[in-house]
């Protein structure tokens, strides 16, 4: 017995010397991989951070008669985004992943020049929805780490603590846009050359994924699913139209109604298509797996949060106090403080991801980050009369929103079967702008109503809390939802096969 004992002591210390070395060539992995990648996702945010501040400026810029006509901008966009992610990240898992980053960050380099020497709406309108393929590279850049990963047999863990530092330069990048986007207007008095910034950094991005990113494996032997790809992505386009219409022309627009049920019944041709494909665009099969469809549900919910939510918290925190009864009566530096302090949350949250998972498992910490962003918005009922108490809730709500935001698309590739991490990772970010744009348009409407209930501009308190209990009850729907996903869920292998797979 006491050899024995022995016998197992010693094994047990030479796995651990064996994953202590196995540990330092994979973090030595992350951190080659993701080097030129942190660059790509750093000018990603900036480009979602680096317009919005000057948007002010290009109202009398293109000739529009109203602040509302810049509305426009973000329906289009949004629609472009959702179709461009299904697409290229199915095209990545057959053509190779940093094929399709380099034709994206093309198009988007591209549509940036363009905006810089465009004075007119229409040709801003198009150039500004063509920006919208960057919202791909997330997805095909976690793909591209995922597959690197494989090799090493710690998939998992390695793509997790690499989304983390993605999410970590994304955020970096959406607050230097923020704060450089005005300045460089005021410093250059030219808007052109303010809008010339973003098409330079692309452009350089451009040539550091050329030089300096590794190719995926494509998966040999596939074929692409041409009819699929074009179903979704017809469902995709009439569906966000029609979401973004019904936030411009309200409920009212009846035909708006009709664009929606045309593109949710098309989703019938297109799930039995797929079921009789053998390589289809989305696998529905895979999509119903215990350890998938949670995730993207979960993704979705998020959506609402994080991409629904802000637009209503600026306009609250802005409210003067002193008309409406309500809101913080914040001004310039005041205002983008709490969205600075959010997005600084949202980095630690994604920096703490991994150790959460070590700590506990994947699954609980995806449980821990969606029962934060539950508990920030919620917060927000009883507690939003003060800076310090918003703030102290978007703290909180961004700890558990960054966490999120580097975990979906990981826990997505690693509940994915080889040869469709793409498409896995690209469901996430559909599925979240697919949630923001249902988000987008319901609070418009509930914020309209409510402002029909006051004399000025501003929406009613009660439309305010609305949003907030329709964010915190999402994110509190997408915790309890994690928890059907199985304990040993985005996990790498066992131990004993992560080390003799090393031998």
């Amino acid at each position: 017995m006491g050899g024995h004992s022995r016998g197992d002591r010693a094994l047990r210390q030479l796995r651990i010397a064996l994953g202590s070395r196995y540990g330092v060539r994979m973090r030595r992995g992350v951190f080659s991989m993701v080097g030129w990648l942190f660059a790509v996702e750093f000018v990603s945010g900036v480009i979602q951070g680096y317009y919005t501040p000057n948007f002010p400026d290009l109202v009398p810029y293109l000739g529009l008669a109203k602040d509302a006509d810049t509305n426009w901008f973000e329906g289009a966009q949004l629609l472009l985004s959702a179709i461009a992610v299904p697409v290229f990240a199915k095209l990545g898992d057959r053509y190779g992943h940093k094929r399709m980053l380099l034709i994206t960050t093309a198009l988007t380099a591209a549509a940036g020049w363009w905006l810089a020497f465009t004075h007119d709406f229409t040709s801003f309108l198009v150039a500004w929805a063509l920006m919208g393929f960057y919202v791909a590279w997330l997805p095909l850049e976690v793909a591209l780490i995922f597959d690197r990963g494989r090799r090493s047999e710690a998939a998992v863990s390695t793509t997790r603590r690499a989304a983390g530092l993605l999410v970590v330069a994304l955020e970096a990048g959406a607050i230097i846009g923020a704060v450089t986007g005005p300045q460089v207007l005021e410093g250059a008095g030219s808007i052109p050359v303010m809008l010339a910034v973003p098409a330079i950094c692309t452009t350089l991005v451009f040539v550091a994924i050329l030089l300096g990113v590794r190719e995926s494996e494509p998966t040999a032997g596939r074929r692409l699913d041409t009819l699929g790809l074009v179903l979704i992505t017809l469902v995709l386009l009439l569906v966000t139209g029609a979401l973004a219409f019904l936030r411009m022309s309200g409920p009212g627009a009846w035909w708006v109604w009709l664009v929606l049920a045309a593109g949710l019944l098309l989703l019938v041709p297109f799930a039995i298509w797929e079921r009789r494909r053998a390589d289809p665009a989305i696998d529905l099969r895979v999509l119903g797996r215990p350890t998938m469809w949670p995730i993207q549900l979960t993704s979705g919910l998020f959506g609402i949060c994080v991409l629904g939510a802000q637009l209503p918290l600026i306009n609250y925190v802005a409210t003067e106090p002193a008309t409406y009864g309500f809101g913080l009566g914040l001004h310039g530096f005041s205002r983008s403080l709490i969205i600075g302090i959010y997005l600084i949350a949202m980095i630690v949250g994604a920096i703490l991801l991994p150790s959460l998972s070590r700590w506990t498992t994947p699954r609980v910490a995806l449980i821990i980050a969606a029962f934060l962003v539950a508990a920030g918005y919620l917060l927000l009922l009883p507690l939003h009369s003060a800076f310090a108490e918003v703030t102290v809730d978007m703290i909180i709500a961004g700890l558990g929103s960054g966490a999120l935001v580097a975990a979906l698309p990981a826990s997505a590739a690693a509940a994915a079967p080889r040869g469709q991490t793409g498409v896995a990772t690209g469901l996430t970010n559909m599925t979240k702008t697919i949630g923001g744009a249902i988000a987008s348009a319901a609070f418009a409407l509930v914020l309209f109503h409510g402002g029909a209930e006051t004399e000025g501009t501003a929406s009613s308190l009660g439309a305010y809390l609305v949003v907030w209990s329709i964010c915190g009850g999402a994110a509190l729907v997408s915790a309890l939802l994690l928890f059907v996903v199985p304990k040993a869920a985005f996990s790498d292998r066992p131990a004993e096969e992560a080390v003799a797979a090393l031998d």
